[in-house]
């Protein structure tokens, strides 16, 4: 199954809004595993995503960073088959 990680971190509302916006692709028809990690959790994740969360991955690939981009994240989930009718 395609796996999305979303990089955040607690208080966020970029963040809040980018999850809001994953979970409601699944009423579209499209299938993953949704994961949020907490950068606050891991020194190096800090600083690695501190000013570019929320950050989005796709199987790995980072596809989208500080504003959801919406017509990337369908794209990429377009091209690893993640859609189910």
């Amino acid at each position: 199954m395609t796996e999305v990680v979303v990089y955040s971190r607690p208080g966020c509302h970029l963040c809040e809004e980018a999850i809001a916006a994953l979970v409601s692709l699944h009423a579209e028809g499209y299938r993953f595993e949704l994961h949020e990690i907490d950068i606050e959790s891991d020194d190096l994740l800090l600083r690695r995503h501190l000013e570019r969360i929320p950050v989005v991955e796709i199987d790995g690939t980072m596809v989208s960073e500080l504003v959801l981009d919406r017509a990337g994240v369908r794209a990429k989930l377009d091209t690893v088959g993640a859609w189910s009718s």
